[in-house]
Order: structure tokens, then C-alpha cells, then sequence
């Protein structure tokens, strides 16, 4: 069994969120005039070469154990992340991130209503705080909430069953094999996205406002280097994030894993001048604490 080393495990985790946090903020270069189905599409063919260049250098394989169980968590984590890079030219980074980590309370949710997990007092009093966090990262400054504030954490949802599902159904796997699978799972969204735009064109409106209706655009420049870097991006920052757990407990490092809400907000502010009022302030301040106990409790 491999010695746990929290220090370094921590470092692993920080410097993948931070890596995460830099690449993610990268997509409003690209949505005022591209795609979301193209640019996924586009993102996991560029990746697909490089994981197939890591496996030949023994760093993992590519071969699933239980393909099928491989399948249907990437599905839930894909869709989780598709909605989240959807959400991202509309939203300010930091509440779509902490729309995205409200997961841990659905998880504690899911697991109760479907696995019959016993859960005590500080546990239901962590999801009690993460829900009222949600709630005020979504309210907007002006108190005119709209629908479309709430989807982030529609993701959160996915991106719980697919928690679970990287527990009950995907114990072995390489992460390589689990890497290729997400971006599997994403390219075919995208392909799908970009023959049905294709087949029955939308009336995209010009701006970010199109990113989410358009199919198949010119390639520029911009848009292959963002895309490059996103796949390269992911790739670091998840093989980091692995090593983390491999290094540490599990609970300690989805603590750290937090810290990608702090780099996103930070490198949204310096890059694209993006705020956040102090109500979503205070609600991304509940949902870490209440990630956090959940995840200690859990221990």
C-alpha cells in the first residue's frame, strides 16, 4: 500500500485547480463567435492523440475493466461539465465553479435516498448550509432571479451521480481509460451538436448569446490555441488531482479541490474583469464549509 504524504498530496491538488482555474477562464475568447458543440468536439480530438501518447509511455492504459460502468459514469460527468463550459459565457466563472460544487451535498442526498447511507446531525446541517449558499450565489445583485442562474447546479447533480458512480462502479480503472471516456462522452455531444445545427440551422444571435446555437464554424486561430490549451489544461489538471488522491485521504483533498472556486473568481477578475456581488460572497463561503464537513464527516 502507498504511504499517504498530505503536503505533497495537497500541492498536487492546488496546483491542478490552479491550472483548471487558468484554462476554464480562457472560453470567453471563444464564445462571442464559436461554438460550445464545435469546441468540445474540437477539444476531445486533440486530446484523444495525447492520452494515447501517454498509455505508450506506461503512465496507464486505455483498456476498461467494465466498459459499460466506465460508460455510464463519464456520461453523468460529461453532461455535468458539458452544462458547466455552457454556462460559462453567460455567467460569471466563479458562481458557475460553485454551482458545480454543490455536487457533495447531492451526493449525501443521493446516497441516503438510494444507498441507504446513515447520515447524522452535522451531515444534514452541512446540506442545510449548502443549500442556502446556493441559493444566495445564485440571487442576483438586483433580486431578478432568472431560471437560467440555477443551471450551474444542475451540473452539481450530474457531477454527484458521476461521484458516485467513480466510487460504486469504476473501483480499478486507470485514469487514463477514465480520462478517455469523459472526453469520449464530450465529443460525441459535440458531434451531435454540430450535425443537428448542421441539419436544422438556428438563428444564432451575434456574441455570446450564439454560443449555445451555433453548429459548425470557421476555425481561427483563437479558437485552436484555446482549444489546445483546454485539453492540455485538462489533462495537467486532472493528473494532478489523481496523484492528490493517490497521495492523501480522500476527504482532505475534495477539500482542497475548493480551492478552484478562489483561482477561477481570481484569474475571472483579472482577465475579464468579472465580480462577485457580496451575497455570492457569503453563499460561496457556505458551500465550502459545507463541502467540508461532509467530506470530514465522511471520513
Amino acid at each position: 500500500m502507498q504511504a499517504t504524504n498530505p503536503k505533497l498530496s495537497m500541492i498536487c491538488t492546488l496546483c491542478g485547480m490552479f491550472v483548471l482555474g487558468v484554462t476554464d477562464n480562457l472560453i470567453p475568447l471563444i464564445s462571442e463567435n464559436s461554438s460550445l458543440w464545435l469546441f468540445q468536439a474540437a477539444r476531445s480530438v486533440a486530446t484523444l492523440p495525447m492520452l494515447g501518447i501517454l498509455a505508450l509511455l506506461g503512465l496507464g492504459t486505455l483498456r476498461a475493466n467494465r466498459p459499460l460502468h466506465v460508460l455510464a459514469r463519464n456520461f453523468f460527468t460529461g453532461t455535468a461539465l458539458l452544462i458547466y463550459f455552457g454556462c460559462l459565457a453567460f455567467l460569471p466563472i466563479g458562481v458557475v465553479v460553485a454551482g458545480l460544487f454543490t455536487a457533495p451535498i447531492f451526493v449525501l442526498i443521493l446516497s441516503v435516498l438510494f444507498r441507504g447511507q446513515s447520515v447524522g446531525f452535522w451531515r444534514w446541517a452541512a446540506v442545510a448550509v449548502g443549500f442556502c449558499g446556493a441559493v444566495l450565489v445564485v440571487w442576483p445583485q438586483d433580486g431578478n432571479i432568472t431560471a437560467l442562474a440555477f443551471v450551474p447546479i444542475i451540473a452539481g447533480v450530474f457531477y454527484a451521480v458521476g461521484a458516485i458512480g467513480t466510487r460504486a462502479w469504476c473501483e480499478g480503472e486507470s485514469v487514463l481509460v477514465m480520462t478517455l471516456a469523459y472526453f469520449a462522452i464530450l465529443g460525441v455531444y459535440g458531434l451531435f451538436g454540430v450535425a443537428a445545427l448542421s441539419i436544422w440551422p438556428m438563428d444564432a444571435p451575434i456574441g455570446v448569446d450564439g454560443w449555445l446555437q451555433r453548429g459548425l464554424v470557421p476555425m481561427t486561430t483563437t479558437m485552436v490555441w484555446v482549444t489546445i490549451g483546454q485539453a492540455v489544461g485538462s489533462i495537467i489538471g486532472v493528473g494532478l488531482l489523481t496523484r492528490g488522491y493517490q497521495l492523501g485521504e480522500a476527504s482532505y483533498v475534495a477539500i482542497n479541490e475548493y480551492s478552484l472556486i478562489v483561482f477561477a473568481a481570481i484569474f475571472g477578475w483579472i482577465m475579464w474583469g468579472q465580480t462577485l456581488g457580496a451575497l455570492a460572497l457569503v453563499g460561496i463561503a457556505c458551500i465550502i464549509a459545507s463541502g467540508s464537513i461532509i467530506a470530514l464527516r465522511s471520513k
